[in-house]
């Protein structure tokens, strides 16, 4: 028999209480929404619309750039919302919602994110069966394979968390519902829940994790003994750049959020280490990706001209 949820709404309480902070937070992670969705909006245009950027790279950056977008469209805006009328009410149902996407977005990018480091890997130390390796199919299996991981990984977590019994307070100390909010409401017992998030989730966010170490690691040594030249180097590298820097500022605030074995008692913490991966990344993804790469910097120029003049070359 199901445990029957007695809580039928939540009440998200947000960043902060202090008015003159909630005006500057809505204001500053407005600017940073609508510099994630103009962005990355960008990036996937360009790469849709440009043939030289028809590459496995670009159409993992292309995956990427719409995660970005929708993972922070799942938290942002309730956030906003928050600090312009206050504490904010959500259904059991929305915040299962809301637990849902974040968890499968999340899972989705940090898969993903391995499968780009094996794309940089096969380019940089196996240049000549680039293509062979890299082929469209399997480009398309790792990004199918990516998205189905943190598919079946959310539905664990919110079905999971769909047959607890919620029947104190409701107060969420958070700005979304996350796991760790929840379950420290839960008036039923959480023993598999909290084994699913150490074991299952701590296993989605080291598992790519480390895939993506070694094959930085056989890039770096490769470059040092098998690349002469400074010049070389430097070249060979930067292709990788942007998805290193990327890579550091995503599974970082991830890894301190998930890896260490959870009471369940979320803190201030992780509150502000989840902003970081969900609100402030998704909008400097972009900016990474135009300002180290000269090609994606060439093919938005030429997309731009086509746009403010169509008839011209």
């Amino acid at each position: 028999m199901l445990n029957q949820t007695e809580v039928s709404e939540f009440l998200l309480l947000g960043l902060t209480n202090i008015q003159g902070l909630q005006h500057f937070f809505f204001t500053s992670f407005l600017l940073l929404y609508s510099a994630t969705l103009l962005g990355n909006s960008i990036i996937v245009i360009v790469v849709i619309s440009e043939p030289r950027l028809h590459t496995p790279m670009y159409f993992f950056l292309g995956n990427l750039s719409c995660l970005d977008m929708f993972l922070s469209t799942v938290t942002v805006p309730k956030m906003l919302t928050g600090f312009l009328f206050g504490h904010q009410p959500i259904s059991f149902g929305g915040c299962l919602a809301q637990l849902h996407f974040f968890h499968f977005l999340g899972s989705t990018e940090a898969v993903l994110l391995a499968g780009m480091a094996y794309d940089r890997y096969v380019a940089i130390c196996n240049p000549l069966h680039y293509a062979l390796v890299m082929s469209p199919r399997t480009c398309l299996l790792l990004a199918v394979a990516s998205w189905s991981t943190g598919f079946v990984h959310a539905v664990m977590h919110s079905v999971m968390t769909s047959q607890l019994s919620f029947c104190g307070h409701n107060q969420i100390q958070h700005f979304f519902c996350d796991i760790k909010p929840l379950l420290n409401l839960a008036c039923s017992r959480t023993r598999l829940n909290m084994t699913l998030l150490n074991v299952v989730t701590t296993s989605v966010v080291l598992g790519p994790f480390t895939l993506v170490v070694p094959s930085y690691l056989y890039i770096i040594s490769f470059l040092f003994y098998k690349v002469q030249s400074q010049e070389g180097r430097w070249k060979l590298f930067s292709t990788c750049a942007s998805h290193l820097t990327v890579v550091v500022l995503f599974y970082i605030p991830v890894l301190l959020n998930y890896t260490p074995p959870s009471s369940g008692n979320p803190t201030q913490m992780d509150v502000q280490v989840t902003l970081i991966y969900s609100a402030v990344t998704p909008a400097l993804n972009p900016l990474i990706y135009t300002l180290r790469n000269q090609e994606v910097k060439t093919a938005l120029k030429k997309t731009l001209r086509r746009k403010v003049f169509p008839g011209g070359k």
